[in-house]
């Protein structure tokens, strides 16, 4: 998706060509337009014999809706549930700490 966000509109070909080494097969990332598109994520125009993809979904919509899919299937929907796990399991530095806490005590 960040290949289609960056273009704004592509074919398969031109986002395998501007993956960067080693790039994935066109047919996968055909099939994964096509899941995308069922999703409701994408769509695509005919031009000549190509599909021309575009995005229907920007960066923060798709960032929403994979966060609310994460916390309903591995966190029984709980902010608080995700963050722990975050912080126990991931090094977080101090710097990145003081910004969540920020960003907590403005949104209370």
């Amino acid at each position: 998706m960040d290949l289609l966000w960056d273009r704004e509109r592509a074919t398969v070909a031109e986002l395998v060509s501007s993956m960067s080494e080693p790039r994935v097969a066109y047919n996968t990332v055909l099939t994964l337009m096509r899941i995308l598109e069922r999703k409701g994520y994408v769509r695509h125009e005919k031009a000549g014999r190509a599909f021309v993809y575009l995005p229907l979904v920007d960066r923060d919509r798709a960032r929403h809706r994979a966060v609310k899919h994460l916390l309903a299937r591995f966190f029984d929907d709980s902010p608080r549930l995700l963050m722990l796990n975050i912080l126990e399991n991931d090094a977080v530095d101090s710097q990145e700490l003081e910004r969540l806490k920020r960003a907590i005590d403005g949104s209370s």
